[in-house]
């Protein structure tokens, strides 16, 4: 009798622990936040999510990218915890589907090169003449002596979408094949800076993390500073936005906080992007 009542103990107290480590609200769950979707955020979200596990102990992992159906599905199934979503977001098909719009920055879509360019700034016909190889060499933009290697995000992709509604010439351009296409805002910024000679699209926050090798050519002498982005100068920027269910976990509510506070403004602003009015 005795062992049966021991064992029987036994038995409650495992499944009460099973049911512990499999609780959502357990510390396991609420230790690490995953975050997934646009590529083109997501080294300004890993900015935010290391600046809030260095103050929180919560991490953030940050996946390897996800298209507009196939993030909202992973959101709604509970694979992701947040959505990362940029320009042509369409607010009100989200919220139906019971989640959360979150608009935390407008960045700015730059092109970029490879450090041995050495060029500052380009007019908008020097840029398509460069995608239509008529230049193939920085010299003859006031560079290095050293062939150019053009680069170019696919037309599906937001980077893409932007740089041909702000650059007249590039709105109905067919890049030659010598241009080569990067799938990843990622393939793009590893390309830029272990090619010399490169060009391309990229993110300000990507060329600002770059450690130098990559640098922001101007566009018609106006550059991607946060006074020009605010303004409306600088007329190449995409918004960033965080996507989250309405009924979020407490970890993710902390990270949206921080990423909406004075301290999470600041990393946006250290990034090269313009935190959005905090309402």
């Amino acid at each position: 009798m005795w062992m049966q009542v021991r064992c029987s103990r036994t038995s409650l107290s495992l499944l009460a622990l099973l049911a512990l480590l499999l609780s959502p609200t357990s510390a396991g769950a609420q230790n690490k936040i995953v975050a997934d979707g646009s590529t083109g955020t997501a080294p300004l979200i890993s900015a935010l999510g290391k600046a809030f596990t260095a103050k929180s102990g919560i991490a953030v992992e940050i996946g390897k990218g996800l298209g507009s159906k196939a993030r909202f599905a992973a959101l709604a199934d509970g694979k992701i915890d947040i959505a990362m979503a940029s320009h042509g977001l369409k607010v009100d098909e989200v919220t139906r589907r019971g989640m959360t719009v979150h608009q935390i920055a407008k960045t700015a879509v730059v092109f970029a090169a490879h450090e041995s360019a050495k060029v500052a700034t380009l007019a908008d016909a020097q840029v398509c003449a460069i995608y239509e190889g008529k230049h193939r060499n920085w010299k003859e933009l006031g560079g290095a002596d050293i062939a150019i290697a053009a680069h170019v995000r696919p037309d599906s992709e937001v980077d893409t979408e932007v740089i041909r509604a702000g650059v007249g010439c590039l709105k109905t351009m067919t890049f030659p094949q010598a241009v080569k296409v990067m799938a990843k805002s990622g393939d793009m910024a590893k390309a830029l800076a272990a090619t010399p000679g490169s060009f391309g699209v990229t993110s300000a926050t990507v060329v600002g993390q770059s450690k130098g090798k990559l640098r922001t050519i101007a566009l018609g002498g106006v550059t991607p500073d946060e006074a020009g982005i605010a303004a409306g100068r600088y007329r190449l920027t995409r918004d960033a936005f965080l996507v989250t269910n309405n009924a979020a976990s407490s970890a993710v509510k902390s990270f949206i906080d921080f990423v909406k506070s004075k301290d999470g403004a600041a990393v946006i602003r250290a990034n090269g992007a313009v935190a959005a009015s905090r309402n």
